[in-house]
């Protein structure tokens, strides 16, 4: 049962769909970047193929080197070469010319331009290359369907994040609003990617989204290829949130079944490739949605932010109790907040003090971060961008430090299947 009369469910992702001979060609001399950035549509003519035999791409060692070269250009979305993804079906030679038949996954791509711009620099900086056209298409419906099986690889149905997959999944909870819990899994999710780890992000807190936002891109929406959804990226961070699918002023009011298949379509549908960590911003509190969590997730590991404050740390300890009922396991507490540094250097405590260190003894976990209240952090999340990537901030610094410490921590192998068989 669904509440559609409060509010409705949100419109799906879509994917136009175009015939696979829907190209367009550009061309630039190996000298300099491309010219002409992107232009095809669904109606651009394909122009016809360039004078003269071209040698098979198979056999002539220039085309052959203009394919090692492409190897290196990354689909922005899937974030695997496009080599991979069957977007380059030919590279065909004439002389020191090179065309490239590129085909993107749908029509209206967003990373269309992106991908084009790095095809032309990789070709042009082959040895041998004077001059590169591409002509720029759509993939088939045979061949996207058969990307999209190989990207799901093997596994079965449902989500990939079980407690055999090899990714840490981190929820972020707190007892109420107001913490900011959702700033602090932002700036912490850019923090793991800055250090080099995979890190996927799904804003869980459905009725106060607000992840977008704070990452830069409110206005991103995802991308639908066959049946998976590519998330937007941001900061080296893969994001999905609720709000890139209603309108960011909309008030989503869902019952308890609209909200669980919400979380469950993040963790099935949305491709995020391989990552290291999955991070949930989770909303505050012990509703619909922490449960549904606890059910679909409940080899989570969670780390549970409050503020100095007392009540607020009463309050955070039972968001922790709850997942722990599920069989979540806690592994520590953000306390946010933490004092105002004056310009004498004394730090003025707008909230108290003590009230993480004790909500930590009484869950038996540490304090993993105290983050101090900072002008900077505020006017980061307001612009979108994360207080992290500025070293120097003493909130930011650390956030960051948190993250070193969860990067550290890992998480083991014991109990888990690793899908090897004796011969």
């Amino acid at each position: 049962m669904t509440d559609s009369s409060a509010n409705p469910t949100p419109p799906p992702v879509t994917s136009p769909t175009s015939p696979a001979s829907t190209t367009s060609r550009t061309s630039s001399s190996a000298a300099g970047p491309a010219s002409n950035p992107l232009t095809s549509s669904a109606s651009s003519p394909a122009s016809g193929p360039t004078s003269g035999p071209a040698a098979d791409s198979e056999t002539h060692p220039l085309a052959q080197a203009v394919r090692r070269a492409l190897e290196r250009v990354i689909d922005p979305e899937i974030r695997k070469p496009i080599t991979e993804l069957d977007m380059v079906p030919r590279v065909s030679v004439q002389g020191d010319r090179v065309e490239i038949d590129l085909r993107l996954t749908i029509v209206g791509c967003p990373a269309a331009s992106a991908i084009e711009r790095d095809v032309q620099a990789a070709a042009s900086g082959v040895e041998g290359v004077s001059e590169v056209s591409v002509l720029v298409g759509v993939m088939d419906a045979a061949t996207r369907d058969r990307l999209i099986t190989r990207l799901r690889g093997n596994r079965p149905s449902g989500h990939p994040f079980t407690a055999d997959s090899l990714t840490r999944v981190i929820a972020v909870t707190s007892g109420k609003g107001g913490v900011g819990k959702s700033t602090i899994t932002a700036n912490l999710a850019v923090a793991l990617a800055a250090q080099g780890l995979r890190v996927g992000l799904v804003d869980a807190d459905v009725f106060g989204f607000s992840i977008p936002g704070l990452l830069g891109i409110a206005d991103a929406k995802p991308t639908r290829v066959g049946e998976a959804i590519m998330p937007p990226t941001a900061h080296g961070v893969s994001v999905i949130s609720i709000g890139m699918f209603v309108d960011a002023r909309t008030a989503v009011s869902w019952r308890g079944p609209m909200l669980h298949r919400t979380v469950l379509q993040f963790l099935t549908d949305v491709y995020f490739g391989d990552l290291d960590i999955l991070l949930l911003d989770l909303p505050p509190g012990t509703g619909d949605v922490a449960i549904s969590i606890g059910q679909l997730l409940p080899h989570a590991e969670v780390l549970v932010v409050t503020t100095p404050q007392k009540a607020a740390a009463d309050v955070a300890e039972r968001s922790a109790i709850v997942a722990r009922q599920t069989g979540q396991t806690v592994i520590g507490v953000v306390e946010n907040m933490a004092g105002l540094v004056q310009a004498d250097g004394s730090v003025l405590e707008l909230f108290g003090s003590g009230g993480g260190a004790e909500a930590a003894e009484r869950l038996n976990v540490p304090v993993l971060a105290r983050v101090p209240l900072s002008v900077a952090l505020r006017e980061g999340g307001d612009a979108g961008t994360p207080i992290v990537l500025q070293p120097g901030d003493a909130a930011g610094d650390a956030i960051t430090e948190l993250a070193t410490t969860i990067a550290r921590r890992g998480r083991g192998l014991a109990g888990r299947k690793l899908g090897l068989a004796p011969r």
